[in-house]
C-alpha cells in the first residue's frame, strides 16, 4: 500500500510555493519522493533549500501569475528543467478586504485574475503536456468560502466558490484522458493571508470557537492530503473538494 503514495520519478509543480500553504505542499510532494518547481514572482529560496535537503530537485519559475503571463511558456520551462509534469498544485491567490457595498472594481480584477482565471489557464497549459503524456493530477486550492459565503471579501469568495465548479468542471472533461483533477478546501490555517483576522482579538477568539480541533490549520497539515491526491492511490478520485478544516464545517 505505501507504494501507492510513492512520488518517485515525478515532477509536481505548485505556484504560489514561496511561503505558507504552498511551501508546506511542496515539501510534503517532496519528502514523497516528487522533485518540485515552484511558480510565482517571489524567489522561494526556502522551500527549494528544504526541498534539496529532501534529496529532490527544485527549480524556480519566475512568473507573476497576475499579469497574463504566457503559461505554455510556464509548463514548458517546467518540462525543461525538470524532465516533465506529473502533477500541479494550483495554489497562489490573493485576498481583498473591504464591504461589498466599498469594494472596487481594481479588487474584484485583480483577485479574479490570480484565484481563478490563472488557475484555468495553467490547468489548460499542464493538460495539454499531460494528455499526450498519459495523464497527471490537477490539484486546485479552494476554501472554506467555497461553500459559504464569509464577509468583507466577495471577489475572494466568488474566486474560491469558482474553483469548486471548475474543479467538477474539468474532471468531467479530463478523466477519460487521465487526468485526475481535484481540489483541496483549507480551513482556517496560521498564513500571510489570515494574519489580519489572527491580529483581530474577537474574530481569532470566534475562529477558534469555532474550530472542533481548537487551534489554527498548519501549513504541513494540508501535506498528506496533497500527497494523496497526487498520488497513484487517487487513481479513481475525481472532482473532489477535500475540506482540510479541524472540523469547521462539520460544526
Amino acid at each position: 500500500m505505501a507504494s501507492n503514495f510513492d512520488l518517485t520519478g515525478r515532477v509536481a509543480a505548485v505556484t504560489g510555493a514561496n511561503t505558507g500553504i504552498g511551501r508546506g505542499i511542496a515539501e510534503a510532494l517532496a519528502a514523497a519522493g516528487a522533485d518540485i518547481a515552484c511558480i510565482g514572482r517571489s524567489d522561494p529560496a526556502e522551500t527549494l533549500a528544504a526541498v534539496k535537503a529532501l534529496g529532490r530537485r527544485g527549480h524556480w519559475v519566475n512568473a507573476d501569475l497576475g499579469t497574463k503571463p504566457d503559461y505554455a511558456a510556464i509548463v514548458g520551462q517546467v518540462v525543461k528543467n525538470l524532465g516533465g509534469l506529473h502533477v500541479l498544485v494550483n495554489n497562489a491567490g490573493i485576498i481583498r478586504r473591504n464591504n461589498a457595498i466599498d469594494f472596487t472594481e481594481a479588487d474584484w480584477d485583480a483577485v479574479l485574475d490570480v484565484n481563478l482565471k490563472a488557475v484555468f489557464f495553467l490547468s489548460q497549459a499542464a493538460a495539454r503536456h499531460m494528455i499526450p503524456a498519459g495523464g497527471g493530477k490537477i490539484i486546485n486550492i479552494a476554501s472554506m468560502l467555497s461553500f459559504q459565503g464569509g464577509i468583507r471579501v466577495p471577489s475572494y469568495t466568488a474566486s474560491k466558490s469558482g474553483i469548486a465548479g471548475l474543479t467538477r468542471l474539468l474532471a468531467n472533461e479530463w478523466a477519460v484522458s487521465g487526468i485526475n483533477v481535484n481540489a483541496i478546501a483549507p480551513g482556517y490555517f496560521a498564513t500571510n493571508n489570515t494574519a489580519a483576522l489572527q491580529a483581530d482579538v474577537k474574530r481569532n477568539a470566534e475562529i477558534l470557537g469555532r474550530i472542533p480541533a481548537g487551534r489554527w490549520g498548519d501549513p504541513k497539515d494540508l501535506g498528506g492530503a496533497a500527497v494523496f491526491l497526487a498520488s497513484s492511490a487517487a487513481n479513481y478520485v475525481q472532482g473532489v473538494v477535500l475540506p482540510v478544516d479541524g472540523g469547521w464545517l462539520a460544526r
